[in-house]
């Protein structure tokens, strides 16, 4: 469903290799860079194993010289993390990226990127969901007009990020204590990161005396009015709520920033849904490409990261609450023999089947028992078996079971 989406998009694929020079990654990832897996010098070479798409994608846009791409790319990432298998954190996991780069008009690929995050989670029917929508530049116009010098911004930035998690007092409490900003500036931080809404909210904020003075919150509050346009074109803003408490800790962010949250309504009487965690985030990084080009020309990109493992991870969480069975394979019909001595027959008949391009195994034993095929069938949801007994033979036909209703056929 995921790769269907990128594809209808006009992506193309790509690759970049596991390994990139340690260099590339450092510094792109604020305080997560601590989790980057570094190996060993390699032959006078410092490597590391990539930690995410992106930071690969914009060095494989610099040294290959292309200004314009739209590229998917699904494989597999690393971090030196705890993983807690239940949270769906691990140290080896797929994302999938979808990123338009090139310079376009301003927030039309930014809303086909949310579009698409739209219909990958309708698509996957994993119940409700938000997308939290801010830009970097409204985030420092207003940590700059409520007294955060500029060397503080990444770490407040970083520490505003955890109130999905945390209440703003703990969130306050470490901006005070921890980033030495000081309580009045906090305080000031508190009224604007506390809201979230959509175009009403956005125009009550371009109102703002003291927001409307700072040149980078107005030019992020007026590329807000403009995606939401579009967004209410596509017709999904139900689902987007633009907030200002997302700050999402990578560095290279430079404007637009999404994040999208699945969900679930413990009981009836909540009022506000509680959030099952992040699913998939993206956002605009136009100076990234520009780091790893010799002349430093840039190349404005904006991409979103589906968290594939997460999402697994809750389906299969829902289908063993459901009792349902997670198929592994995809074969259609298992090939079976009721009586001993007809290895011979059943090689036949699947050779026969895989030569149709019919998917079908049979068991690896000479004389298999036949409640024991039948079984196998039930525990991987083979839905058919195809049975060739003496009978079946002498008559030169084959019995068609349907394993769940028990149905026989001779054909």
């Amino acid at each position: 469903a995921v790769v269907s989406c990128f594809k209808r998009h006009g992506a193309a694929a790509i690759d970049t290799p596991v390994l990139e020079l340690r260099e590339t990654l450092m510094g792109k990832y604020g305080e997560d860079t601590k989790l980057i897996y570094e190996l060993q010098d390699q032959g006078g070479e410092l490597l590391a194993l990539r930690y995410d798409l992106t930071v690969p994608f914009a060095r494989y846009l610099a040294m290959n010289k292309i200004t314009n791409m739209k590229r998917y790319h699904v494989a597999k990432v690393y971090r030196r993390d705890n993983p807690a298998m239940t949270r769906g954190r691990y140290r080896e996991f797929y994302q999938c990226d979808f990123d338009i780069a090139g310079q376009f008009d301003p927030m039309i690929p930014d809303a086909e990127c949310l579009k698409i995050v739209h219909e990958i989670l309708s698509d996957l029917q994993l119940g409700d969901f938000v997308v939290k929508v801010n830009d970097r530049r409204i985030l420092n116009g207003v940590f700059a007009v409520c007294g955060v010098p500029e060397s503080k911004l990444i770490p407040a930035c970083s520490t505003v990020d955890k109130l999905d998690k945390v209440p703003w007092e703990e969130v306050r409490s470490e901006m005070v204590g921890e980033k030495g900003l000081s309580p009045e500036a906090a305080d000031r931080i508190g009224e604007y990161v506390q809201l979230h809404g959509g175009l009403d909210l956005i125009e009550q904020l371009l109102q703002d005396p003291k927001l409307s003075q700072n040149k980078l919150a107005k030019e992020g509050l007026g590329d807000m009015k403009l995606l939401f346009e579009y967004l209410t074109l596509f017709g999904i803003t139900g689902k987007i709520s633009f907030d200002l408490s997302l700050a999402r800790g990578l560095d290279y962010y430079t404007g637009v920033i999404f994040e999208a949250v699945l969900l679930h309504q413990e009981n009836e009487h909540v009022v506000e849904p509680l959030s099952v965690g992040s699913v998939a985030g993206g956002g605009r990084y136009d100076g990234l490409v520009g780091m790893f080009d010799p002349k430093g020309r840039k190349v404005p990109c904006v991409g979103v990261s589906i968290g594939i493992e997460r999402i697994f991870s809750i389906l299969e969480q829902r289908l063993e609450a459901s009792g349902e069975k997670l198929r592994a394979t995809e074969t259609q019909v298992l090939v079976v023999t009721p009586q001993k001595h007809l290895l011979a027959a059943r090689l036949k008949l699947i050779s026969e089947l895989w030569d149709a391009g019919i998917k079908a195994e049979m068991l690896y034993k000479k004389d298999p028992k036949l409640l024991k095929q039948l079984q196998y069938c039930e525990d991987t949801g083979i839905p058919l078996a195809a049975i060739v007994g003496e009978q079946e033979l002498a008559d030169g036909v084959v019995k068609l079971r349907d394993v769940t209703t028990r149905e026989e056929v001779r054909m």
